[in-house]
């Protein structure tokens, strides 16, 4: 994650654009519409993006054809859900692909499956568990920005399990493999990850409780007493 240019196999880079088109679809529709019934929030959708942006591309060398490095769709999807990060997501790996030659515009729909759709549903998913179980807001946002960025490499570990199979063991070895290398790299910036974007709701509590009680993240009376 990214996955390089050239480095799956043309049909199964096919494949992954098909199946990540009808999120970003989907996506683009719920963009708008946060946007037409909530043009406030227009600044902390720009922010959510650039923050993606600015961590995803702080890329470490890891498996061949691929690096480790931060997401920060996690964050993006417990502010606007995992529809719209969809779309920001989407944006930002189109970006890095061409101006920073960060991924690859033929693996696109790959990377946008595993960093722009996997991450922020497992992310979001995990938040509202947490939220509904009573969990409080800093705990919930760690465990969504910390094990959404995990759940990323999960899928590109298999990504490329599914392109390379061990010739022995094939996909469940080769997918042991990639794991395994990643796990290096990601476990501590899945933390720090984590870390980082309870800072970050910190400060937006701060700076914009209003927009953050109009998307539900301040619900109770302690997440501002606590932040």
């Amino acid at each position: 994650m990214h996955i390089a240019e050239g480095y799956l196999p043309p049909v199964q880079a096919a494949a992954w654009f098909a199946v990540s088109a009808p999120f970003v679809v989907h996506g683009s529709r719920a963009l708008v519409r946060q946007v037409r019934q909530d043009p406030e929030t227009k600044l902390l959708l720009g922010a959510a993006g650039a923050f993606t942006f600015v961590l995803s591309a702080l890329k470490i060398p890891s498996v061949t054809g691929s690096c480790s490095h931060p997401t920060g769709t996690g964050l993006g999807a417990v502010l606007f859900r995992p529809p719209v990060m969809s779309v920001l997501g989407g944006i930002v790996l189109l970006f890095q692909a061409v101006l920073l030659a960060h991924g690859g515009l033929s693996t696109l729909g790959a990377n946008v499956f595993s960093m722009a759709v996997v991450g922020p549903w497992v992310a979001y998913g995990l938040y509202a568990l947490i939220r509904r179980a009573g969990g409080g807001l800093d705990v919930a946002v760690f465990a969504a920005a910390a094990l959404g960025d995990l759940a990323t490499y999960c899928v590109t570990s298999a990504q490329l399990a599914l392109a390379f199979p061990d010739p022995s063991t094939g996909f469940a070895g080769a997918l042991a493999k990639f794991g395994g290398i990643f796990a290096v790299t990601q476990l501590p910036l899945a933390v720090s990850e984590g870390l980082l974007s309870v800072l970050v709701i910190r400060l937006l509590t701060r700076t914009s409780g209003d927009d953050l009680r109009r998307l539900g993240v301040l619900s109770r009376p302690t997440d501002e007493v606590r932040a």
